[in-house]
Formats: structure tokens, sequence, C-alpha cells
């Protein structure tokens, strides 16, 4: 198969309407816009979301809600998540680098370890938070919890 040979399925393409080029090819004249008028006007460009004059539904619609500018977002790793880590590598510490390393969470992310689950041995979890029943679920188990710095 040669790349340089690919071309559209037979009927996939049409040919695009010429228009403005003179009186014989049926697209001259007013090249298609009718006469006169704004939209007729050569580079016109109607701004996003234009109802004619009327009042815009964006600017109709009230404002609500409120977006906190100190919130901290959090990647939530339950314990059935780190027990199927410790299940499937072998790992008896477990801390951020390590998750990261094994697709659980994001170059950039702060993790949370949250309480669904169980986990079946003693581990040492490294983490940037913890809910308070990930916290005793652990430390029941033999397991240390150390909270990181971002």
């Amino acid at each position: 198969m040669d790349l340089s040979k690919l071309k559209p399925a037979e009927g996939a393409t049409k040919k695009e309407k010429r228009i403005g080029r003179g009186q014989g090819s049926g697209r001259g004249g007013t090249s298609t816009k009718g006469h006169k008028g704004q939209k007729a006007d050569t580079g016109y460009n109607r701004r996003r979301g234009f109802e004619g004059g009327q009042t815009p539904l964006v600017r109709r619609l009230p404002k609500f809600g409120f977006t906190n500018p100190t919130r901290v977002e959090y990647k939530g790793i339950n314990l059935d998540a780190l027990q199927a880590l410790v299940d499937k590598h072998g790992v008896k510490a477990i801390d951020p680098q390590v998750m990261r390393e094994n697709g659980l969470i994001a170059k950039n992310d702060l993790v949370k370890i949250l309480g669904r689950g169980e986990l079946k041995g003693a581990y040492d979890v490294k983490a940037h938070a913890f809910s308070a029943t990930a916290k005793s679920a652990i430390e029941a188990k033999g397991g240390k919890v150390e909270t990181v710095n971002r």
C-alpha cells in the first residue's frame, strides 16, 4: 500500500461552490448574498451569541454559585485499590511515587486515602491526606500512616 496514492472514497467529497466568478457561472453578481444589507458586506462577522439586538441569553440568565479560590483538589484512592496494588506488585510501602508509577494517579495529583475496602496486612502508607476511616483501618492492621507535604 502506497500512502501517496490514498484518496477519499467515490462520492465522499463534493466540489466547493465557486461564487463570484461572473454571470456565466450562475453565482456571479451578488455571489449568493442577496441585495445590500449588513450580511452582504465583505468581512461581515456576527459575534458569538448575538441575537439581533435582543438581550442575549447569557445576559438574561442570573449569575449563581461560588468558586473557592483556595480549594485543594485531591484524587481519592480507596483502600481496596491499595490492596489490589499490593497484590499485583507486592509492595510493602505505598507512597505517591509508587501510585504514580502504577498508574493510580497523574503526575501532579494530590492523594487522599479513603476508607472503602480493607487491607489484608500491615503497610506503611504515605499520602497528602487521609479520611478518618482509612486512617483507623490502616492503623488497626498495624500499618503506619504518614502525611506528606505537596
